[in-house]
């Protein structure tokens, strides 16, 4: 791979992220904009913890991208290049989607994900005007959205399967140091 194919892969990768804060901060929670199909799931997904919109969505979502980004990078990037910025673009996309759905459904995957976990249900739970960025605080930093993450409340109706004890209907003994149920 040429240096050129490796850092537009990269770009491409990178530029998911700030299209991730800006399609959730703004397309996610600017009323003026909310009752897009993207804003219309979101807010779902707020309001119905567990709820996340389906993957042959995402899929058709992520197609469309490649469709109306390849010819027109391709042509100014060259066929390579072009197509390394997509893969990488695309490809973050499905890892932030993985990750995504990871935090809300399952106990953890090490550090990052005890961080990525309470930066995003800062998100949920305590400002949704705050972190924006699933992936990444990066561009919450730059635009001045960031909140770093205290304890956690939690609203009953929306707790997770792995935050709850099933034995005590309480936040499992791991995560009391950062949740609360209410």
């Amino acid at each position: 791979m040429t240096a050129v194919v490796g850092a537009a892969l990269f770009t491409g990768a990178f530029t998911w992220t700030l299209l991730e804060y800006l399609i959730h901060r703004f397309a996610g929670h600017d009323r003026r904009l909310r009752g897009n199909p993207f804003g219309v799931e979101h807010v779902r997904h707020h309001i119905e913890g567990d709820y996340f919109a389906p993957s042959y969505k995402k899929a058709i979502v992520a197609l469309v991208a490649i469709a109306a980004l390849s010819a027109p990078l391709m042509l100014a990037l060259g066929g390579p290049t072009g197509a390394a910025f997509i893969v990488g673009l695309v490809g973050c996309y499905g890892v932030y989607e993985v990750i995504h759905r990871r935090l809300h459904v399952s106990a953890g995957f090490g550090a990052y994900g005890r961080w990525a976990r309470r930066h995003h249900f800062t998100h949920h739970f305590a400002s949704a005007r705050v972190n924006h960025g699933v992936t990444t605080p990066l561009w919450d930093f730059v635009f001045g959205t960031y909140q770093a993450p205290a304890h956690i409340t939690v609203p009953g109706r929306l707790c997770m399967a792995w935050l709850k004890d099933p034995a005590t209907g309480q936040v499992r003994a791991e995560w009391a140091d950062a949740f609360s149920i209410y």
